[in-house]
């Protein structure tokens, strides 16, 4: 596993939630669905649930060359991000 700065881990957090919306931290996630529309969900509720999927989605990333820079490849792309966070296909 590659080793990441905090502002990675929260960024790649973010990738994964773009997939998985209903998790808040990769260990609750709300019950229910969300809203199209309005972006509520149909249940306050959160639960605590395995970190399996999130596991699995950071042990895709692999280091850059030579960089800070590490790659994530998520739909069908490769997306960098840096040491400071910023996220960049």
């Amino acid at each position: 596993m590659v080793r990441l700065t905090r502002a990675q881990r929260e960024a790649v957090f973010r990738v994964f939630q773009r997939d998985w919306p209903n998790y808040i931290t990769p260990r609750s996630r709300h019950v229910g669905a969300q809203c199209k529309h309005c972006g509520q969900w149909s249940s306050p509720d959160v639960v605590k649930c395995a970190s399996g999927n999130y596991r699995r989605f950071r042990a895709l990333i692999q280091p850059a060359f030579g960089d800070s820079c590490v790659m994530l490849p998520w739909k069908g792309m490769w997306l960098g991000i840096e040491a400071d966070g910023y996220t960049h296909s």
